[in-house]
């Protein structure tokens, strides 16, 4: 375990290392070439930027009025059929457009239960296995242009479904 440790403390400069040998060696312009990849990272940046302000600020939205309590009032029943803590339903929610948000909650879900509940272990998985849906498909569709999105979101959907219920199932194991 020491060595891992001790290697990982050399990861990036060896790779920076390697990367300027290897541009030196091929008599490439490195400095150059990251100046433009910097420069294409900055317009990527400012091009999403509108996107990642709105997304924040509806899920704080979201968060402040208090409909993410409603909607796990609404859907309580559902998720009892289902076998599904009702607790986590604003969770599952959030986690679609924000995982800095859907931190918040899990930090409120560890005071609350504990993070070795049930109900901690399954918010685990649960953010563990799951993506930012909406956010992530939002953010690099827009970057790169996409306006016909095809099959993604029902894709993305389901692998979220199962990513939940398989952390409900794991967590009831654990």
């Amino acid at each position: 375990m020491g060595f891992l440790v001790y290697l990982s403390d050399f990861c990036i400069p060896l790779l920076l290392f390697y990367m300027i040998s290897y541009g030196m060696a091929t008599k490439t312009d490195s400095y150059g070439a990251f100046v433009e990849g910097a420069k294409d990272g900055f317009k990527v940046t400012f091009g999403i930027l509108p996107t990642l302000i709105g997304l924040m600020t509806a899920v704080g939205m979201l968060r402040a009025s208090g409909f993410l309590e409603l909607l796990a009032g609404w859907l309580a029943p559902i998720a009892k059929v289902l076998l599904f803590p009702a607790e986590l339903v604003p969770l599952v929610v959030v986690k679609l457009f924000s995982s800095s948000a859907a931190t918040g909650l899990v930090l409120d879900i560890f005071k609350e239960y504990g993070p070795d509940s049930y109900l901690g272990k399954v918010t685990s998985l649960i953010c563990s296995s799951t993506e930012t849906v909406f956010y992530t498909m939002s953010v690099y569709f827009m970057a790169v242009g996409v306006k016909k999105t095809r099959h993604t979101l029902a894709g993305a959907l389901i692998a979220t479904a199962t990513g939940v219920t398989v952390s409900t199932i794991l967590g009831g194991l654990l």
